[in-house]
């Protein structure tokens, strides 16, 4: 049976999307801290970037992209543990798996956390406002670190990690227990917070089903260069149209197959005679 983390302090290698991932917060975080010793209105910016629905749905439509940089310069230990389970479930995925689809994954997981958040202020709002009680904007990368470990679990289940870094316990009986405490804090002050982590949850498992093995940015790609080829194709196609009809006005016939490649008959006689 697979194990990872047999010896208390091992983590997976530092490369990567791992490596991106974790530099990318490290350095939000330090642009925040300095930026509060420096500035008093860094914080008011700051609360510009986090998701808040309300402020979503009124125009700050670049908060999905930004809040899961955003971690307060006083929550150290929280932090500490973020960019900790960050690198540690990265770098399993990526010994698995390439750079991309990771970041893909990550991604993913991100956006599907604020979109449940949203979901569940538009319903709120709507059938039971008082739910939205003092309710707290989304910050940190809590969604896609919960989209990376489901996507362990579900992967890769039987494989045991130190729990506490003493308890070995099966990846997917670990997912569990995270959802369960999710489900458990709906009926608390952290709500949406907990909506939001099922469905960066959500968003992992969904991206793990769907898509493609090498990552969305790979998959876009292929798209976008099979338009550009069959553009081409159609532009040769449309030419050759014109060149026959062309050569039809000068008494010769020329012809073309259907990917505007010409035809030569006079070969395919001698072919034939040969």
């Amino acid at each position: 049976m697979p194990r990872f983390g047999s010896s208390p302090f091992a983590f997976p290698d530092f490369k990567g999307a791992t490596r991106r991932l974790i530099l990318i917060n490290l350095a939000a975080y330090f642009v925040l801290l300095l930026a509060t010793l420096a500035s008093s209105s860094a914080r008011a910016i700051a609360g510009s970037l986090v998701f808040d629905p309300s402020s979503f749905m009124h125009g700050a439509l670049w908060q999905p992209l930004t809040y899961s940089l955003i971690h307060p310069p006083d929550v150290i230990l929280g932090t500490l543990f973020e960019l900790l389970s960050l690198w540690f479930l990265a770098g399993f995925l990526e010994a698995f798996h390439d750079a991309n689809w990771v970041t893909s994954l990550y991604a993913v997981s991100v956006l599907g956390t604020a979109a449940a958040a949203l979901v569940l202020y538009l319903v709120a709002n709507t059938l039971a406002p008082s739910l939205l009680l003092n309710v707290n904007p989304l910050f940190g990368c809590f969604g896609g670190i919960f989209g990376l470990l489901v996507a362990i679990g579900l992967l890769y289940g039987d494989t045991q990690f130190l729990l506490f870094f003493v308890i070995g316990i099966k990846a997917r009986y670990l997912v569990m227990i995270y959802a369960i405490i999710a489900v458990a804090m709906l009926f608390g002050q952290q709500r949406m917070y907990a909506f939001a982590q099922l469905g960066g949850a959500l968003a992992g498992l969904a991206f793990v089903r769907m898509a493609p093995r090498r990552g969305i940015s790979f998959m876009l790609s292929e798209r976008w260069f099979g338009l550009r080829n069959r553009y081409y194709r159609w532009k040769r196609r449309r030419a050759a149209r014109k060149f026959e009809v062309y050569m039809r006005s000068q008494g010769r016939t020329v012809k073309f197959d259907g990917q505007g490649r010409r035809i030569d008959e006079d070969a395919d006689d001698k072919k034939r005679w040969n």
